[in-house]
């Protein structure tokens, strides 16, 4: 009896032995269709950039089925003081903002608080009557008269760039006269921006509003839902996300993890002044004011890929979901590039091939002005996000990350 019991122990021992030898080994799992090894080549396609001097460093995350694959932090976040790049380094994202604008109008749009179709005057009065510039022939500097607007601008028009608000040189000549002052808010100065004039009759071409459009939008959200613009993205998306580092100022404490942000010049790259321009206390912009860390975006990025929901937590129907990514600008419109429409606050590539882009048709997101870029792809659910801080980076980098990612798909 006691051999057998001194035998039961041993066999015992040897199978919790073997547990912890399986427990020590690396996992090889590619039960999200992703190959570990294959996305090895992410840093790979980075490092060549850095090498480059296009960037200082990145942070890249790949996400599939709502589960995080990858995410890597590579080279430095401060060339000066040859600081690495951290996971939960935080960037200046930018026009990144504007997706996240164009959820919180779809989300009013569900609840029936705004149309699509809706005119921008039906919210903020003084867009009534905008009118439009007409270019006069002469020597430069360039000058304008206005005409009537064929039509009144929508909020359609505001979040696919067709509106010709804040689009171009006429808006751009009436910028110090409605110049944005300390302690503004949307509701100080978005009235100001209506009394500009258009650069274009609504829907007659694309051109991108870097900065009224969807700062117009933001405004727009805080008189439908009755909340301060912050509060409505902090109470709406990111918390219900768990965004917990995504604000309009990082605030003190968060700022020796802000990124230094570059300005890429003659094969080497030098730090700029201006990069926390947009950074308020007071003045919330839907054009660009976030910073957020890879990680937080990613949540963002990939309840859209899950069809509006993440977790449990759903944002959005699928279908508003669909729409959103939907053509709504075609790639033949004046503007626009082959094989890239334009969606609801978002970029469409329609065919991958003429944009020459490496993602599935149907693939959708946008950048930053200063590097950062995210796009998902309904097909394979997959959400990338690269962040880096240059200003004007070598945009190749984007094709190359998606090369690194969709080739690392193996089911």
């Amino acid at each position: 009896m006691t051999l057998l019991i001194t035998l039961r122990i041993m066999l015992r021992l040897q199978v919790c032995l073997a547990a912890v030898v399986l427990c020590a080994l690396p996992v090889k799992s590619e039960s999200n269709g992703l190959s570990p090894e294959r996305l090895l080549r992410i840093h790979d396609a980075v490092q060549r950039h850095i090498d480059a001097h296009d960037i200082s460093g990145a942070v890249t995350l790949v996400a599939r089925n709502g589960r995080i694959a990858h995410l890597q932090a590579h080279g430095l976040m401060d060339l000066e003081s040859n600081k690495p790049m951290e996971k939960n380094t935080i960037f200046r994202i930018f026009s990144m903002t504007k997706p996240v604008v164009g959820v919180a109008i779809l989300m009013l749009l569900e609840e029936g608080k705004v149309r699509l179709n809706d005119p921008v005057a039906n919210f903020i009065p003084e867009f009534k009557g905008i009118k439009v510039a007409v270019a006069q022939e002469g020597p430069p500097p360039p000058r304008f008269y206005t005409i009537p607007a064929a039509r009144e601008i929508t909020i359609q028009d505001l979040l696919t760039h067709v509106s010709g608000l804040g689009s171009g040189p006429a808006s751009a000549a009436e910028t110090p006269r409605i110049a944005r002052k300390d302690g503004d808010t949307l509701a100080d100065y978005v009235p100001r921006l209506a009394t500009t004039p258009l650069d274009f009759q609504p829907g007659s071409r694309w051109t991108y509003s870097p900065g009224a459009a969807f700062d117009t939008l933001g405004r727009i959200v805080e008189i439908a839902s009755g909340q301060p613009f912050d509060q409505f993205l902090r109470e709406r998306i990111f918390t219900p996300l768990g965004m917990k580092e995504i604000f309009f100022h990082p605030g003190d404490e968060r700022w020796p993890r802000v990124v230094t942000a570059y300005h890429r010049a003659d094969g080497a790259l030098k730090k700029t002044e201006n990069s926390n321009r947009l950074a308020s206390k007071t003045y919330f912009s839907g054009a660009g004011g976030l910073m957020s860390t890879a990680e937080d975006y990613a949540q963002f990025a990939m309840m859209l890929a899950g069809g509006g929901q993440l977790n449990g937590k759903r944002l959005l129907s699928p279908k508003t979901v669909e729409l959103m990514s939907s053509v709504f600008v075609p790639d033949t419109l004046t503007g626009r590039q082959p094989g890239r429409s334009w969606g609801l606050s978002v970029e469409v590539v329609t065919d991958p091939i003429a944009a020459g882009h490496r993602v599935s048709p149907g693939a959708f997101g946008w950048d930053g002005a200063y590097g950062t870029h995210f796009w998902v792809d309904p097909k394979e659910k997959i959400a990338g996000i690269l962040m880096i801080q240059t200003d004007n980076s070598n945009r190749q980098l984007d094709r190359d990350f998606e090369n690194a990612v969709m080739q690392a798909i193996v089911k």
